[in-house]
């Protein structure tokens, strides 16, 4: 990674005590792989320890606020609470950015070259299957067997940033497979969260979000670079996409696939427009512009956005949906209850073991059947560890969590479910149905069901990605430094 530079006209990359002490070396900790992860981690134990304190009602009184947005009477977000404004509109920020990423990495990345994206498409399947399978066999006919998509999920910033605690023990080849393996692993989540977790489904307003991002498709092949244009276009489109049913992510997702993620010109184009202004005998501002807009080109619209919004969504949106979702009250006897769970045995055993047997399994069927190769720095130990690492679920699976459990129309079912248990099952699923905090045990019967399954998910999905993370560390850490 190359040295942030700072220019000695701002504050930052001036002679004061506090930018040479504080902010340059705030600034340098924020652009290193792992401070994402960090400051993920942070949020999540600040919600761990804000609703399981004294003022715990607290937690739950603010996030699930009120909100209610409309311009000129036309209901934009109406009737939802704040945790639904973070999980459909802020979210669909930090998706925008996984389409600009596997945009680029389509175009000009690790999966643009078949052979070269067949290990970790391969990898990431196996990562998709094995868990969802184990998940749906351990939880088949309870309450919880519409969360399998849960354990699919391998989250970017926390297996990024634990494996980048490693240093050189880890080849940066091998830090690629996994940023590839994840990216593959973010395409199988949006394809299951559209077509598993939207529904009631219109087709008139389907309809509208497909024109709007046609006219997005149009506007890009016409080279029509207004930005503020596509930032309207691409409200209408959010808000298209959450009046039609599907879950309203995915129009960051589109947008961020629709984003051009080559240059306008090159590196031979740029040097030749950076010549021509610094040999003008008079420089007006009108040739600063230009020259600007030229240079500017020769780095992909895609890799600028990314640029921009990727300290936006690690820095502020994700540790926002932590804070909003990773609260579930813990004592004694929640996680008992949760360890009779089967949602949260699924969840941990899809995640830790589940990830680890798939993508290890796949890939070397992959390798074996002569589909991929394998890099030689991917020994089998690094293959296992990476493929441990890879059940930090974490953000995702919280999020498909919250779709699966977070409905009203889920709990009904979960109640059906439930009634309609065979009495030997009994025993197990009620720590589903009816576990709560202490405060809320005098309506574990009713209204609390879906609440409690949803927590039981929550814990599996923090014991599990703990688990992963360790596990997957402990593997790694025997491996050779990085000679390259």
């Amino acid at each position: 990674m190359q040295e942030t530079k700072f220019s000695d006209l701002t504050f930052l990359g001036g002679k004061s005590v506090f930018a040479r002490f504080f902010a340059r070396p705030a600034k340098r900790f924020l652009a290193i792989e792992s401070a994402g992860g960090v400051v993920l981690l942070v949020a999540t134990a600040v919600a761990l320890i804000w609703v399981n304190s004294p003022w715990g009602d607290s937690y739950d009184a603010f996030w699930n606020a009120p909100v209610n947005l409309s311009v000129n009477g036309v209901e934009i977000f109406d009737d939802h609470s704040l945790v639904e404004f973070v999980n459909d509109a802020l979210m669909a920020l930090f998706f925008f950015v996984v389409g600009l990423e596997i945009k680029r990495e389509i175009v000009d990345g690790q999966l643009q070259n078949m052979k070269d994206a067949a290990l970790p498409a391969f990898a990431a399947l196996g990562g998709m299957i094995v868990p969802a399978a184990l998940f749906f066999t351990i939880n088949f006919g309870g309450p919880g067997q519409d969360g399998w998509g849960i354990p699919m999920a391998t989250d970017i910033a926390f297996a990024v940033g634990i494996v980048s605690l490693l240093g050189d023990r880890i080849p940066r080849r091998l830090k690629v497979f996994l940023l590839s393996l994840a990216i593959v692993d973010d395409i199988g989540a949006i394809i299951v969260i559209a077509l598993f977790y939207s529904s009631g489904i219109s087709t008139t307003w389907l309809a509208a979000t497909v024109a709007l991002l046609v006219l997005v498709f149009v506007l890009g092949r016409l080279r029509v670079w207004w930005i503020p244009l596509y930032v309207l276009i691409g409200a209408f489109v959010w808000w298209t996409t959450f009046r039609s049913g599907i879950h309203a992510t995915i129009a960051g997702v589109a947008l961020g696939l629709l984003t051009p993620a080559r240059p306008l010109q090159n590196e031979d184009e740029t040097r030749a427009i950076a010549r021509w202004l610094r040999d003008k005998p008079e420089v007006f501002p009108v040739d600063v512009r230009y020259a600007s807009f030229h240079i500017r080109e020769s780095v992909s619209v895609a890799q600028r956005l990314q640029t921009v919004m990727h300290p936006i969504t690690s820095y502020a949106i994700i540790p926002v949906f932590a804070l909003a979702n990773a609260g579930v009250r813990m004592n004694g006897d929640i996680i008992s209850a949760a360890f009779q769970s089967r949602v949260t045995w699924g969840i941990i055993i899809g995640l830790v073991v589940g990830k680890t047997v798939g993508i290890t399994v796949f890939s070397l069927i992959a390798t074996k059947l002569g589909i991929a190769k394998r890099p030689d720095s991917l020994t089998l130990r690094n293959l296992v560890g990476l493929a441990m690492i890879a059940g930090i679920g974490f953000t995702v699976s919280l999020f498909v969590s919250n779709l699966a459990f977070g409905g009203d129309d889920h709990h009904h079912d979960e109640v059906a479910l439930v009634a309609e248990a065979a009495p030997g099952e009994l025993a197990f699923t009620e720590a589903d149905e009816s576990h709560s905090d202490d405060d809320h045990s005098e309506s574990a019967s009713g209204d609390d069901g879906a609440g409690a399954v949803e927590d039981n998910a929550k814990i599996g999905i923090l014991f599990a990605s703990v688990f992963a993370s360790i596990g997957g560390l402990l593997i790694l850490s025997g491996g050779k430094p990085d000679d390259e």
